[in-house]
């Protein structure tokens, strides 16, 4: 536990030296110095030149070690994969961005998955350290308990094992989520959200998810899959979406209903430089030409992009009502159109939340646009590998991995079967650790 006090303080204050980290921790000099030093031996951090500011002796810094090892995350877009690798200091050291189509089939799309995790991973070692971890963010509802997706209504899955699926390939802890879960882990820890203890994050791509962080933690409520407002009913009679229901709050606020509300536009007569694509041929109007447009003036771009950013600020506006966040993040592909929305949404914010509420709501574009999701991954891993240090670089368990444990007893049997082996004086550290995690791992709330 100690060990995760030292590492945490370094990732958000690092480089410092040990004398500081003593009084930041609360932890006594002694302590922090045997702590440093087994965090050293273990590369997760490493010495960082001296100090030499202020009175005194120049002090030795310590900060994070980058090359401690590397992490790999994924996000399965419904018409996309983007894959990155990043070192231990969240910075990218490769990246892979590739279209998919729906029409490919699941099994295509997951093969291509496995290639591009297999080719992220290799050399890694060499590059960026030991692999600390996989995880992958899917647009669907995921099983906290068994890493499956449950169903991914705009991909067309249900029921996919997919952490078992990656399991069997990886020799490191797997973690599937939500992507707008992970998005909004990520802009918690290395976005516009670093700072906030409640934050709502929505992702705005082809369909709507959204992720709360409430004080450094991600909510999900009593099943796990708290966070799914794109399925807020906003329109009892409205237009069928992939989830079953009618009228969802996505199938107004998405990149189609940007193009849709072209093209009505231009059908009622509206002059618009834009091409009138059909259903014949769908492709002849993209979001980036009505972005483009919009900045060039086009009127009918404009009012469709407004339009959307009034849906926006109408749903928005109850969730700041109901949740009261102090920040409001948009991400995703729409969030590209930011100059266009954040004026409908703040004008629709002002006029329909409590006074209280919006002058307590600030609503930002994330930092890490399209690049949310996989950041969050990286965020995952960085989390668990901050939670127990001591266990990171061991051989794991299967019940360390997420999507809860398959022999949940088995940890923490070892290491209480060492600490009753050993005398009371020659109990290490990591032991002890074991014991305390291990039995952490069981509780619910810290599942």
């Amino acid at each position: 536990m100690n060990l995760s006090v030292i590492m945490h303080r370094l990732r958000e204050n690092g480089p410092v030296s040990r004398a500081a980290l003593a009084d930041l921790s609360g932890l006594n000099k002694t302590t922090v110095s045997s702590l440093v030093q087994e965090l050293i031996d273990q590369r997760f951090i490493e010495e960082f030149g001296l100090n030499s500011a202020g009175a005194g002796r120049p002090a030795m810094l310590v900060r994070l070690n980058p090359t401690a090892g590397c992490i790999v995350a994924s996000e399965v877009g419904v018409d996309f994969l983007s894959v990155i690798r990043t070192n231990f200091a969240a910075e990218i050291t490769w990246r892979h961005r590739e279209a998919i189509a729906r029409e490919m089939g699941q099994q295509a799309i997951l093969d291509r998955v496995l290639a591009l995790l297999s080719e992220a991973t290799r050399s890694s070692s060499v590059v960026d350290g030991p692999l600390l971890g996989i995880a992958v963010g899917v647009p669907g509802i995921v099983d906290q308990e068994t890493g499956s997706v449950l169903f991914a209504p705009n991909l067309g899955w249900m029921d996919i094992p997919l952490r078992s699926l990656l399991r069997g390939r990886f020799g490191a802890p797997i973690y599937v989520d939500n992507e707008a879960n992970l998005a909004a882990l990520g802009e918690y820890y290395f976005g516009v959200a670093q700072g906030h203890e409640n934050v709502l994050f929505l992702s705005l791509g082809v369909g709507l998810g959204g992720g709360i962080v409430q004080d450094g933690k991600l909510y999900r409520g009593s099943s796990g899959f708290g966070g799914e407002f794109g399925h807020m009913t906003m329109d009892p009679d409205g237009l069928p979406c992939n989830c079953g229901n009618r009228g969802c709050w996505e199938t107004h606020v998405s990149p189609s209903a940007v193009l849709r509300n072209v093209r009505q536009a231009m059908l009622r007569g509206q002059a618009s430089r834009l091409p009138l694509a059909d259903s014949k041929n769908p492709d002849l109007l993209t979001l980036p030409m009505v972005l483009d447009a919009a900045r060039a003036g086009d009127s009918a771009a404009v009012q469709a992009l407004s339009d959307v950013g009034r849906h926006l600020g109408i749903g928005i506006a109850s969730l700041v009502n109901a949740l009261n966040p102090d920040l409001v993040v948009l991400g995703g592909r729409l969030s590209s159109a930011g100059e266009f929305l954040l004026p409908a949404v703040d004008a629709e914010l002002s006029r329909r939340s409590l006074r209280w509420n919006a002058q307590a709501t600030q609503v930002v574009l994330a930092k890490h646009g399209s690049d949310a999701c996989v950041m969050g991954g990286v965020a995952a891993v960085t989390q668990a590998v901050l939670a127990q240090p001591g266990l990171a670089t061991r051989p794991r368990a299967k019940s360390r991995e997420v999507g809860g444990a398959e022999r949940p007893g088995e940890e923490m049997h070892d290491a209480r079967s060492r600490m009753e082996r050993a005398p009371r004086e020659s109990l290490s550290l990591p032991d002890l650790q074991d014991v305390l995690t291990a039995a952490a791992a069981q509780m619910p709330l810290s599942r």
